[in-house]
């Protein structure tokens, strides 16, 4: 239990859930009986509805501004869940960074993550639960003494120990430094990062404090997560992700904030959860999209991550075989290098990269307009992989059957009546079914539009994929790991305990089979149609293809006895384009030199700083006046020639759910000139929404993933 001040009447600042929208951008005021200390947990009216709400700090009652008015009258705060230990000064600080940095209400941002399940507790029946959990904690059995020196431990090479060494360093100096640098853990796949994050860890619970270690998605957790259980098998660890129950989060993330867990696991949302022995963050695959929100408070995870471990003065660890190129521009040795650089070049064990192989597309025949699915190479290499019993990996970053039905009579196809984009065909199912709203329909007898009986799919995905690979190869035991495969409870496992056991010979998938997973048999990777993301207009789609690919392409020959004899076949239409060139010498550093140099020449990130401004609304018209209006006023602002404001343009898809959907860029080389005009800027848009009638939502995206 946390002491309490005296009870002395008071103004309590109080931060509750308050929408971005509703312009109750900062915490609000209520009078106390009890001067309650900043991070407890208490209950608030706000309209006709109490809600959960943090104590900020002391609050000051607004001024009237005329010396005879009186001040207002204040609320009194509700039951306080004095059970629960404030949250500590360094998370509010976090929190509070977090919503002025990428503009969001400050108690939005931390209402949103803690807990759904403890917003409904009530006083009494908190205490009660953390007194059960504390009960059931110290009635445990201790694990055996002996049971951590029986976990075998893998030799570790010259580059982990060298590695370990600098982490060291960073850990017992991290105390004395005002903001440690991060370190980027750079390794090729299958080098033995996971080992090095193991080993930190160690030297941190032996200290007598907390791990933090961030994944990027779900599906990633099991494996890791087994990994660090076996490792320490005499300290609580946890998970923090939306996989799990309500109860479930709730009972991990109390453990979490009482200090009674010693290593917490998580997704993004893992970078808040509130640890009082904080000694170490952990960013698995680093460069991963999935670390930035992408709805409500649109926050990246792991900048958070890299912030959290300045404010707390603890070493962050980055780990990546392909770094974003912000965080390898941060690591490139000169005056302004920020991260240190950890390589790891070799894989552990002793073995090597598999060999990338480019078979050209272009030079096939076609077959009614159409190429084959696999090149005759490419289809010998699985045949004879089949034959010496090993596993190989056929990559499609495409779920469902097909992406559109056509009609060739009349031109028709299945687009989406709510969304600019196409309903997917999924032939399992028998359904058209849009990946953006999710509306799903039954397939067509005939074309809607003219009757024809003969409408056919166009393209391929997942699906159609391992239809036609079991025509190609009959008799090989054949397995497809996507979202549809993977939606229900306990299916991601089952699906990889297959291809860890060997009952599978050939894993199609999609890009969640390509990063972090362990595959000991696969010895060849198969990507097909990965052309697309080349000239997309996105300016970061080529740092993801390469990632994605160097990606999958570590996912074979990890079994070092193996290594030297697999390959990586891409199937290509532009076998000439340098990206490629790099991907076959596995040459990372070659890669983003020139990814670097384009950005640069093009003032783009990480040398200039972007938010984007989007605007939703039924009619079109109404958020392309609303967006204009709001450029309007972020031009006035920047007349100092630092700020640039690009026109209102579509997204990509601009149309989801019956919904028009427009955006603005705000362009800036100066990361500090372009806060001070968002801070600025946003308080006057909550003003001119209210001029515009008809306008649905409205947010910022500070460092946006596309634009």
């Amino acid at each position: 239990m946390t002491a309490i001040t005296p009870n002395t009447p008071t103004t309590l600042a109080v931060a509750v859930d308050a929408p971005q929208h509703s312009g109750l951008a900062g915490a609000l005021h209520y009078s106390s009986a009890q001067a309650w200390p900043p991070g407890t947990l208490l209950r608030v009216p706000l309209g006709k509805r109490e809600l959960l709400g943090i104590v900020w700090h002391a609050g000051v009652p607004p001024a009237t501004g005329a010396a005879d008015v009186p001040p207002p009258v204040l609320r009194p705060v509700g039951e306080v869940l004095a059970s629960l230990p404030p949250m500590a000064p360094a998370w509010l600080a976090l929190v509070d960074f977090a919503a002025s940095y990428y503009q969001r209400s400050v108690g939005e941002l931390a209402l949103a993550v803690l807990p759904p399940e403890l917003r409904k507790q009530d006083a009494p029946g908190l205490a009660r639960r953390l007194a059960r959990l504390l009960k059931k904690l110290d009635a445990a059995p201790p694990p055996p003494p002996d049971a951590a020196a029986a976990v075998q431990r893998p030799v570790l090479g010259a580059e982990q120990q060298a590695a370990l060494a600098a982490f060291h360093t960073a850990f017992t100096q991290a105390g004395a430094t005002p903001r440690p640098a991060p370190l980027l853990l750079h390794g090729v796949t299958g080098s033995g990062k996971t080992e090095v994050y193991l080993h930190a860890a160690e030297q941190v619970l032996a200290a007598g404090r907390q791990a933090l270690v961030l994944v990027p998605e779900i599906n990633l957790t099991p494996q890791l997560e087994a990994r660090f259980a076996a490792r320490f098998p005499q300290h609580r660890l946890v998970s923090l992700h939306s996989g799990l129950t309500p109860v479930q989060r709730l009972r991990h993330w109390l453990l979490a904030h009482l200090g009674r867990a010693d290593i917490v696991l998580g997704t993004r949302m893992g970078v808040f959860a509130p640890l009082p022995r904080l000694g170490l963050i952990v960013v698995d695959e680093e460069h991963d999209p999935s670390y930035k929100q992408q709805e409500g408070a649109r926050y990246s995870a792991r900048d958070l991550a890299v912030y959290r471990g300045h404010l707390e003065r603890v070493p962050v660890l980055l780990g990546s075989a392909t770094p974003s190129l912000e965080t390898w521009q941060h690591a490139l040795p000169g005056p302004r290098q920020r991260y240190q650089r950890l390589p790891l070049a070799q894989r552990a064990g002793g073995g090597v990269l598999p060999r990338v192989r480019l078979f050209d597309m272009g030079v096939l025949p076609r077959v009614n307009g159409q190429a084959p699915v696999l090149a005759p190479l490419v289809l010998d290499s699985l045949r004879q992989r089949l034959a010496a019993g090993e596993q190989s990996l056929v990559f499609l970053n495409r779920r469902g059957y097909a992406p559109v039905l056509h009609c060739a009579d009349c031109g028709w196809k299945s687009g989406c009546p709510h969304c600019s984009a196409w309903r997917v065909f999924h032939k399992g199912e028998r359904t058209l079914r849009c990946h953006h709203c999710g509306f799903t329909e039954r397939v067509p007898r005939a074309c809607p539009d003219c009757g024809n009986l003969d409408i056919a799919p166009i393209g391929r995905g997942t699906e159609r994929l391992e239809e036609q690979l079991a025509e190609l190869l009959p008799g090989a035991r054949i397995a497809r790991l996507d979202a549809d495969t993977a939606r229900g409870k306990g299916q991601l496992e089952a699906k990889l305990a297959e291809v860890h056991a060997g009952d599978v010979d050939v894993l199609v998938g999609t890009q969640m089979v390509t990063k972090g997973h362990d595959f000991r048999r696969i010895t060849l990777v198969v990507a097909l149609n990965p052309d697309s993301a080349l000239f997309a207009s996105d300016f970061r789609a080529p740092e993801r293809l390469f990632a994605l690919l160097m990606q999958a392409a570590g996912r074979a020959g990890r079994d070092a006895a193996q290594a030297g004899t697999s390959e990586m076949w891409v199937q290509t239409w532009h076998p000439q384009h340098p990206l490629y060139a790099a991907l076959k010498t596995h040459d990372f550093a070659a890669f983003a030199t020139s990814q670097l140099a384009e950005r640069q020449a093009a003032g783009l990130p990480p040398f200039s700083h972007l938010a984007l401004l989007r605007a939703e609304a039924r009619d079109v018209a109404v958020a392309q006046a609303w967006l204009q209006e709001a450029a309007g006023l972020a031009a006035a602002m920047a007349d100092d020639g630092e700020v640039t404001v690009y026109p209102v343009v579509p997204p990509a898809v601009s149309k989801v759910a019956g919904i028009e959907r427009l955006q603005l860029l705000v362009e800036s080389p100066s990361r500090a000139r372009l806060q001070r005009l968002l801070g600025d800027w946003v308080p006057q848009l909550h003003a001119l929404r209210s001029r515009h009638r008809g306008l649905a939502r409205w947010a910022i995206d500070v460092d946006p993933l596309a634009i």
